[in-house]
């Protein structure tokens, strides 16, 4: 009996908007064009959702309090955002991805996953299926994306970042594992800032140093994350592109003008918040058990807290009343609230209802 062939080597590609929000608006405006803008409000407790490239040189970013962009960039132009416009382009562009292949994995408004492995012309590659889109993207919205090549998720991911803005990155098979060996760990796809800040405690700094770790150690340390490490160190990543990724959670939050203190203020500012994560659990025909609060003080520091019952929440009024219970042992607060999230997660299942993925980033890369 022959041996099975060798399956073929996929053909991987990350398609990220280049600083998104904040170019559909230098696009829509000429006037903002060459400058340094922040999308977002300037007020006093506004906080940048996306910075231009302009922007960046001064060392804007998003979630930066708006009063510290304008301070590192004086001339810093603030334009508030347009969700809706940013949803109606990426519809526009994911049908751009669609024409090359049906294999499409959301994970943002302005960026997602394509495999093109068994979509491609003859004798194409996945280089110049790539060039295409990219092509395809300015041609037809005005606006620039980047581009990873690679043979799976985690280095295409890590392709797209290497030539910001407006570039093409390949990693074949033969260089991915040298590539990550060479990559600092905090540039890892995956590795969080509390991630990173544990590896280098561990003596971990970069790809080869993960690399050099025993799967039982990092286990050990990381948890079920730990398996993953020890693969991606190897450039290995069989995770596929999941066209109909399910939506893990449904959140919103809100930072206020002025700090709260009361429980009774909490109150009224946490309803809003609700009903808004409501009507999105609605739209989506989810439920979910875990509700979570998020709680930011005026110092920045950010607390959260979560409960997981046996029953998914299957009201607004049920809502509100969980939301209720993880917030009123907070109060009083030694210092003033200035933001408040609560997130739905844990989803019951339900009947099938296709997902766009319309997460909302920081429209910031």
């Amino acid at each position: 009996m022959s041996p099975s062939p060798e399956p073929p080597v996929r053909k991987i590609l990350h398609i990220d908007m280049d600083a998104f929000y904040a170019s559909v608006e230098q696009r829509d405006n000429p006037e903002l064009r060459g400058k340094p803008v922040a999308v977002g409000h300037g007020r006093a407790r506004g906080v940048v959702a996306a910075a231009s490239y302009e922007a960046r040189a001064f060392g804007v970013h998003s979630a930066m309090p708006s009063v510290t962009a304008q301070r590192k960039c004086p001339d810093l132009i603030f334009a508030p955002p347009r969700f809706d416009v940013y949803r109606r382009i990426s519809l526009q562009i994911r049908e751009i991805f669609a024409r090359r292949t049906p294999i499409v994995e959301p994970l943002a408004l302005d960026e997602a996953f394509l495999d093109v492995t068994d979509f491609l012309a003859a004798d194409e590659t996945a280089t110049a299926a790539a060039e295409a889109i990219r092509a395809a993207i300015r041609a037809e919205t005005g606006l620039t994306a980047s581009a990873g090549v690679s043979y799976n998720k985690f280095l295409a991911k890590m392709a797209s970042d290497q030539r910001k803005p407006d570039g093409l990155f390949v990693i074949t098979p033969k260089i991915g594992p040298s590539f990550v060996e060479a990559l600092p760990v905090h540039k890892f796809h995956g590795v969080g800032p509390a991630t990173a800040a544990k590896m280098r405690r561990l003596g971990i700094e970069t790809g080869a140093d993960l690399k050099a770790c025993a799967p039982e150690f990092l286990r050990k340390h990381f948890g079920k994350a730990g398996g993953f490490y020890y693969a991606i160190a190897r450039g290995i990543d069989e995770r596929p592109v999941r066209p109909d990724r399910a939506r893990k959670s449904i959140g919103a939050e809100n930072t206020f003008l002025e700090d709260v203190f009361a429980c009774e203020a909490a109150r009224d500012r946490i309803a809003p918040i609700v009903q808004k994560v409501w009507a999105a659990c609605e739209r989506a025909h989810l439920r979910g058990r875990t509700v979570t609060l998020k709680v930011k003080y005026e110092d920045f520091q950010q607390v959260t807290r979560a409960h997981t019952a046996p029953n998914p929440v299957e009201s607004a009024d049920d809502l509100m009343r969980r939301s209720l219970a993880l917030l009123e042992p907070l109060f009083p607060p030694k210092k003033g609230v200035r933001l408040l999230g609560v997130t739905v997660s844990a989803f019951a299942d339900r009947p099938p209802s296709r997902q766009l993925g319309f997460a909302f980033s920081s429209g910031d890369d």
